[in-house]
């Protein structure tokens, strides 16, 4: 009798279990994904990547073919949206032309002065400087008066004239401002530094005013000794405190702000 033939024994296959478990690895994989996608704040993104991820799992061939865009992706080779540049003025806002006007009037008055003053700039003896508050013409006090003083010199009459030959034409309010150093001076006519510095203040108003500039526009001020510029330590510094400074101011109104009241007498 022939012998029966065996067929060989078959063996389980122990590793069935890895395709379940590359599944679920996956599906963690989408989650976690989604869960992402779900923290942002941006809907349209959200939307965009789900049905990316939809897509992928269906192995849509029109995938590949239309490749979904994310907002604002550069894609090489597409024509891209040029953006416009931002105009300062968004909000509607106009140039002043009454600002840009009074710029250039300071402008041009300070330009003036510089050039009636340049031998004294060049010695260092006047300085000329702009801010938004207007010009500042800063004198130091050898050219102006003698020591203890508050007489002007026959010499610096002229100087000061051809300034405010400059300045009476225009509206500008003016503020003279008289500087002394920290050494005390007692004498019948100036007590003290507060008098010596007005009244040097008020000679160059008084010759603003016989030039023909207006009173109105005109203001004297003593500051004393308290608005050094250079310490009162050395000589040097002394000598730059003792100044008299004509403030053209840019703005002409001379407003004085009212405070709101609050209904008691």
């Amino acid at each position: 009798m022939a012998k029966r033939r065996r067929h060989p024994e078959e063996h389980d296959n122990h590793e069935r279990w890895l395709v379940s478990y590359a599944d679920f690895i996956t599906l963690l994989f989408a989650f976690f994904v989604v869960m992402y996608a779900l923290s942002s704040l941006n809907e349209g993104k959200y939307k965009v990547l789900s049905e990316s991820l939809v897509n992928a799992f269906r192995n849509d061939p029109t995938t590949s073919q239309n490749p979904v865009r994310l907002p604002n992706q550069i894609v090489p080779g597409a024509p891209q949206k040029l953006t416009p540049p931002q105009n300062n003025n968004a909000k509607g806002q106009q140039p002043n032309p009454k600002l840009a006007e009074t710029t250039q009037k300071m402008q041009s008055m300070a330009s003036d002065i510089r050039t009636s003053l340049g031998a004294l700039i060049d010695q260092g003896k006047v300085r000329v400087t702009q801010s938004k508050r207007g010009i500042a013409v800063e004198i130091s006090d050898s050219v102006l008066f003698q020591t203890g003083r508050a007489d002007l010199e026959s010499n610096s009459v002229a100087t000061l004239r051809g300034v405010a030959e400059l300045v009476k034409s225009s509206d500008n309010l003016i503020q003279i401002e008289g500087n002394t150093d920290n050494q005390p001076i007692a004498s019948p006519q100036f007590p003290s530094n507060w008098e010596l510095s007005a009244a040097r203040a008020a000679s160059v108003v008084r010759l603003f005013v016989q030039t023909g500039v207006a009173p109105q526009r005109l203001v004297a001020i003593g500051y004393g000794e308290f608005r050094p510029q250079e310490s009162n330590d050395t000589v040097e510094g002394r000598a730059r405190n003792r100044r008299v400074t004509l403030n053209i101011l840019a703005d002409s109104k001379d407003e004085v702000a009212v405070l709101p009241s609050d209904g008691k007498p």
